[in-house]
């Protein structure tokens, strides 16, 4: 999910401060109108996305218990719940386990986006009888996006002998161009999850957590949050995005520049990446994940690359310049390899929060592109067809091969 003037197209801290009932009073605010991402549900294709799923019963029954709710304590009680719930069902259905609940593959990461959407629009919209101020609706928005995303979900056992590896993905994006489309990296985090990879050092355990297409969530410190708790204690750790058609890119260099294309509330933003101690804030960050053995391996039918690429304002300098082989000494950035949109700043926010906790020499991180998830030809209507499926299934399954050859190359030494 890049740009590149968009030239190509980690969980969290546990619900408690964030949550907490407030301990003053506070005036009730009115329910907000859905947002620009909240009200595509209404649009045939999320719909029939949900009925083939199954998971069009999501968003009316968490209406109906919010509607059930007495106080506040009980509403986030429910929104928690029901956040894990969509999490944990999204999950189980990429990975097989119970009903299918439609003729809809099972691969397909679409369903979680729009139930979840369906979701918030029905807490952003919800006015019960005891009241909810402005304060109390964001906090259990907040829960719900959490929850349902897996950023608390993150569950590592205990002992010896078992290797931790964090993947993220995001949501499907560019609505208005296609709202069929779906984000290989979401179904990657769905398939993922909780799952075991054989190493040559023995066995790693996966866990994933996707984020939202936003940058205001990103301004916020959603990356930040989520993956401080867990970057100290994985082994390697990898974002994912979606990139550019027909190949992998390991990025090799992360741009601190947001490049303007807008998110899916189609907002832009144009500026610096916004983030903590802004003094001491590098223009780029790098990757330490092993690209050399990711490119030599034979991970599956798509070509991987080592992309160098950036975009910059030389030092002393006004005018950008691209650069095939990585940024010159004090340039100011323009675009890292992945662009300048949100998937060039999740790795770059990530990478910064490795090498700002001292880990830059010993935690293998970095981010990777997958191909663009393609419809088969000639399909321009229709939600899904067998070259879609395959195509998902190939990307999610090199994206698996790519994260053992990563682990390979790093584990063993």
């Amino acid at each position: 999910m890049n740009s590149i003037r968009v030239r190509m197209v980690f969980l969290g801290l546990a619900l408690t401060a964030g949550l907490a009932s407030p301990t003053t009073a506070t005036a009730a605010g009115a329910a907000s109108s859905p947002t620009v991402e909240e009200q595509r549900l209404d649009k045939a294709v999320p719909r029939e996305i949900l009925s083939r799923s199954g998971f069009d019963d999501v968003a009316p029954r968490l209406a109906r218990d919010l509607g059930a709710a007495g106080s506040y304590a009980e509403a986030r009680r429910i929104v928690v719940r029901e956040g894990h719930a969509l999490w944990r069902r999204a999950v189980d259905r990429v990975q097989g386990r119970g009903p299918t609940g439609g003729d809809l593959s099972r691969d397909d990461d679409r369903p979680l986006y729009w139930a979840r959407l369906g979701m918030t629009r029905e807490v952003r919209t919800w006015e019960p009888e005891f009241g909810l101020s402005d304060r109390q609706r964001a906090l259990l928005l907040d829960g719900l996006e959490r929850t349902s995303r897996g950023q608390t979900e993150v569950r590592y056992p205990g002992g010896r002998g078992l290797r931790r590896i964090l993947v993220t993905g995001f949501d499907p994006f560019t609505l208005d161009r296609d709202i069929r489309i779906s984000n290989p990296s979401g179904a990657t985090a769905l398939a993922l999850d909780g799952t075991v990879i054989r190493t040559a050092d023995g066995p790693a355990r996966v866990e994933a957590v996707v984020f939202p297409v936003r940058w205001q969530d990103f301004t916020a410190g959603t990356v930040e949050r989520t993956l401080r708790p867990y970057l100290g204690k994985v082994d390697l750790f990898t974002t994912v995005s979606q990139g550019r058609v027909g190949r992998f890119d390991v990025e090799r260099t992360n741009g601190a520049w947001r490049g303007g294309f807008p998110d899916n509330d189609n907002i832009g933003r144009t500026e610096t990446v916004p983030v903590s101690d802004p003094a001491s804030q590098p223009q780029w960050t790098t990757t330490t994940l092993p690209y050399k053995a990711i490119v030599a391996a034979d991970t599956g039918r798509f070509p991987v690359y080592d992309h160098t690429e950036v975009t910059e304002i030389p030092a002393g300098g006004t005018t950008e310049v691209v650069r095939p082989d990585g940024p010159t000494q004090g340039s100011t950035a323009r675009a890292g390899g992945g662009g300048n949109y949100l998937s060039n700043e999740i790795a770059y926010r990530a990478t910064l929060l490795r090498d700002r906790l001292g880990l830059h020499d010993s935690l293998p991180g970095g981010h990777v592109h997958t191909p663009v998830l393609q419809f088969g030809s000639g399909n321009t209507t229709e939600i899904t067809d067998a070259e879609f499926v395959r195509n998902r299934l190939d990307i999610v399954a090199q994206v698996r091969a790519i994260i053992t050859v990563a682990a390979d190359a790093t584990f063993r030494k």
